[in-house]
């Protein structure tokens, strides 16, 4: 049994940060159901197959701005565990589905949202993406070299380490308290804050709050210009990564190197803000004359046994390659049901003895856009144990959907039309179209 098996959870993240977030839930067992606009095509559905934050979930489209999807949405609701959202405030309230709406129908609903500065302040309405909040959060201001603009990351860090991760523990956090008051709650997730707090957690910051010392881009002992923490090239120009923060560390480095004088040069308090001086810039530039003489691979062999802090600076298509990567299985094959055997990146989550099976490391394939319903969505649109129309599950009004209910629950049998919907479910399913839906 996986830790959030039977926790239902509706994703309207529309972005991948929220579904990254949910991803990670999916992976501890949660049923996540994404809520998607009906509309994408076949090269969308294609490339959604690939999708690393899609896998373990469920797939449905819901036009959300027609009452008749709103109901439809307002019905999974009901019975569900978390809502996880991505829009900007105010924007869930005009669907009709907010906290406030959905606490009503489900007290112990956690609804969780993910946004850019949170749901209330003077910036909770302005658009943003990971480099605005790493600009306002003094982290771009810190990244690169100290003559040069800052340097731009890929947005991992206010996108998945912020808002991902941040969502995921408050979610698994209010599930936990849920457990002990019996009422659910609001988690108000600010891609901002948590950018925010992920700075202040830096060693660049230890003495900026005590005795007002702000690092600047460039400098303290992670900036790359102290010799023990730096990136070099190596002779076929590839780069080496050299970590060495610990003293004894640095000594194995500079033994290795054949410069065993140089272990002076290790980390020093008074490094946390300051860059290196000119002796230390001065032994640094000696090193990068050393490692330009071996290749990088032969570096990395030969340090990696004398315990240094290494690594190679890889290309992507070197990453699926490592010996480390595959033995971990980080890159697996899994079957899509549209598009054969595909292949993905594994999750990053932590691996529990509990739950730590092949087939749960491997999951399931994300769902094709548009995907099958789920038997929940056909039970909220009057249909017992039958996937729902394909019109009403898009938001548009369709016909006649309650009276056919109705009569099911009379006995009523209608075998022509259930071999028809029948025909249309496999039809979905297989990607053919029935004749009712050309």
């Amino acid at each position: 049994m996986r830790p959030l098996d039977g926790i239902t959870i509706l994703e309207l993240a529309r972005v991948a940060p929220g579904e990254f977030c949910t991803m990670l839930l999916a992976d501890m067992g949660a049923d996540v159901l994404k809520i998607e606009t009906p509309q994408g095509a076949a090269e969308d559905d294609r490339r959604a197959a690939f999708a690393f934050v899609n896998r373990n979930k469920r797939s449905l489209a819901l036009n959300l701005k027609a009452p008749e999807g709103q109901a439809i949405f307002r019905r999974l609701a009901a019975t569900a565990d978390v809502i996880v959202e991505g829009f900007r405030p105010g924007v869930m309230k005009r669907l009709g589905g907010d906290y406030e709406t959905i606490r009503t129908i489900n007290p112990r609903i956690v609804y969780c949202s993910l946004s850019g500065f949170g749901q209330d302040g003077p910036y909770r309405n302005y658009p943003a993406h990971d480099m605005n909040y790493l600009s306002l959060a003094g982290v771009l201001g810190l990244i690169g070299e100290p003559d040069r603009k800052p340097a731009i990351p890929l947005n991992i860090i206010a996108d998945y380490a912020g808002a991902s991760l941040h969502g995921a523990l408050g979610v698994a956090l209010a599930l936990f308290a849920r457990e002990r008051t019996g009422r659910g709650q609001h988690v108000d997730v600010a891609y901002l804050d948590t950018t925010v707090s992920l700075l202040a957690a830096t060693p660049n910051m230890r003495y900026f709050f005590s005795d007002g010392l702000a690092p600047r881009r460039g400098g303290g002992f992670l900036g790359g210009s102290y010799p023990y923490y730096a990136i070099y090239e190596t002779r076929d120009r590839r780069l080496l990564t050299i970590g060495c923060t610990e003293p004894w560390l640095w000594e194995n480095f500079c033994r290795a190197i054949g410069r065993p004088e140089f272990a002076r040069f290790a980390r020093r308090p008074d490094q946390f803000v300051r860059s290196a001086n000119a002796e230390e810039e001065a032994a640094r530039r000696e090193i990068e004359a050393i490692i330009r003489t071996r290749d990088r691979d032969e570096w990395y062999e030969l340090l990696a046994a004398a315990d240094v802090c290494v690594g190679k600076v890889y290309d992507v298509e070197e990453v699926v390659r490592d010996p480390q990567i595959t033995h971990r299985q980080m890159i697996v094959e899994v079957e899509h049901p549209r598009h054969g055997k595909i292949k993905r990146r594994r999750g990053g989550r932590a691996r529990s003895s509990d739950h730590a099976s092949a087939d749960d490391r491997r999951g399931r394939a994300p769902p094709a856009r548009q995907d099958q319903t789920v038997r929940r969505c056909a039970q909220a649109v009057g249909h017992p144990g039958r996937r729902a129309p394909r019109r009403a599950a898009a938001g548009r009004a369709h016909r006649g959907s309650a009276h056919r209910a109705r009569d099911e629950r009379r006995g009523d049998p209608r075998p022509a039309r259930q071999r028809h919907r029948r025909v249309a479910d496999r039809s979905r399913l297989s990607g053919r179209k029935s004749r009712r839906d050309r």
